[in-house]
């Protein structure tokens, strides 16, 4: 049985170190609060509480979840109102 190993690419990670890393938007979770990957190297970052960009771990993934589906409710709500506020 052979072992799966897990191999990194060694371009963009050189790239990354000299140039810097090029994030994009990947998922945008509220107005204030998106999600990037670096377009070479494929890390991933979230803002934080403060607005500081941080690595996206696992748990941060499960809190901008979270933080989505209460944002878009309170979106879908206010957009309920204001229609049955305007007949």
């Amino acid at each position: 049985m052979e072992k799966a190993t897990k191999k990194t690419s060694f371009l963009p990670n050189v790239y990354c170190n000299v140039f810097g890393h090029d994030f994009e938007v990947t998922k945008k979770v509220t107005y204030y609060v998106k999600e990037y990957t670096c377009t070479h190297c494929k890390k991933q970052l979230t803002t934080n509480g403060n607005g500081h960009l941080i690595e996206l771990t696992p748990k941060f993934k499960e809190i901008n979840t979270i933080l989505e589906r209460i944002h878009n409710v309170r979106i879908q709500r206010s957009k309920e109102k204001l229609i049955t506020s305007s007949i």
